[in-house]
């Protein structure tokens, strides 16, 4: 019975090292194995956050949702869903990480009074990006950030 605890140790060991072995001895390779994933829910308020109760804030469904860099540079669009979530990917051998942090934002084009006649009818919601975490998959590498907060503009 203790031998096979021991094995099982071990084969768990291994398992939890292997991909950070793989990402290691592949190098820049690894790196290039890798996504960017930017994710949010816009809610239906004022500055699109989440209220301060929380769970009764209403979401902000099919609201255009754009990531523009530097100048005001559209590099990706999406809508977001029944839920008021978005997901844009982005190609790392494109975007490098820093320059997404510095110089990117996401844009809510939508205007709020689409999703409550009470609101403003014009101006944009806009968010600067936040690193949240960086997670292997297999030999993937996915780099997950969320808007920072959005403020109407």
């Amino acid at each position: 019975m203790g031998l096979r605890s021991v094995l099982l140790v071990l084969v768990m060991a291994a398992a939890v090292g292997a991909p950070l072995m793989v990402e290691a001895q592949l190098g820049i390779i690894g790196s290039l194995l890798g996504l960017i994933r930017i994710q949010g829910t816009v809610f239906c308020t004022a500055n699109g956050n989440i209220g301060i109760n929380g769970t009764a804030t209403p979401v902000f469904p099919n609201a255009a949702v754009q990531m523009e860099c530097g100048d005001g540079n559209v590099v990706s669009s999406v809508t977001t869903n029944n839920m008021g979530i978005f997901s844009i990917l982005l190609d790392p051998l494109q975007f490098i990480l820093s320059s997404v942090l510095n110089n990117c934002n996401v844009v809510v084009k939508t205007p709020l009074s689409n999703c409550n006649a009470s609101l403003p009818s014009t101006g944009s919601l806009l968010s600067r990006l936040q690193f949240v975490s960086k997670k292997l998959q297999g030999l993937l590498s996915i780099v997950n950030l969320v808007p920072s907060g959005f403020q109407l503009l």
